[in-house]
Order: structure tokens, then sequence, then C-alpha cells
């Protein structure tokens, strides 16, 4: 039995069906971090395929991601919304600073946690 074997072995999937969520995974986080250079544009498309692939996940170490994945999405928006609207009284540039570091580093520990194949906490 290999590393792999032990760490995604998932009752009622198979292995085919594991590294399929694995390679989406992955898959979803390349979208997310190509939305910096497509204006958001391929962060929607990720947080579509989370929603749509979401219960495919279930019972397995992706389901932590895949909520790691569609939280890091909705804080990013929200907290990219505020800085929009505060741009007015110049706080604005520094909270899109904040939240382009934030978004940043959940996509680089969530690659690094799916590199290793653990769970994110969720």
């Amino acid at each position: 039995m290999t590393h792999t074997d032990v760490v995604d072995a998932t009752p009622g999937k198979t292995a085919q069906e594991l590294d399929s969520l694995r390679q989406l995974t992955l898959i979803i986080y390349i979208l997310s971090a190509a939305g910096w250079a497509t204006g958001g544009f391929t962060s929607i498309v990720a947080i579509i395929i989370n929603y749509v692939k979401r219960d495919d996940t279930e019972g397995t170490l992706y389901r932590s991601h895949f909520s790691w994945q569609i939280r890091t999405f909705w804080w990013s928006l929200g907290w990219s919304v505020l800085a929009f609207i505060t741009l007015i009284v110049g706080v604005g540039f520094i909270v899109f600073i904040a939240v382009g570091i934030w978004s940043i580093y959940r996509i680089v520990r969530g690659l690094l946690n799916w590199n290793d194949r653990k769970p994110m906490p969720v």
C-alpha cells in the first residue's frame, strides 16, 4: 500500500474518483489564482465549479478544500466591495492590498495542503 492509498482511502469512493477530485481541486486553485490576471473572471468560474461539484467531495479530504475555496472567494469579494466603497475616503487602497495578501495566502496555503494530501482547517 502506498502513501497515496493510505491518505486518500475513502469509503465509497474509487481511486479514480479520488484522483479526479484531486485534479479538480487543483484546477480550482489555479482558476482562483488566475483571477488576478483575468479581472476575477476565472474566480467566478472556480466558484461555480465549487458549488456544482461540492456534493461529490462529501466524505473526502477535498471537501475541506472546497469549503476553503468557497470561503476565500466570498470573503475576498466582500472585502473587495468594502475596499471599493472606501476608496472615496482614501483607505480603500490599503484594504485592497490587505485583501490581495490574504487571498494569496489562502491560495498558497491551500495548494501546499493539497500537495501534501492534507485537509484544510475549516
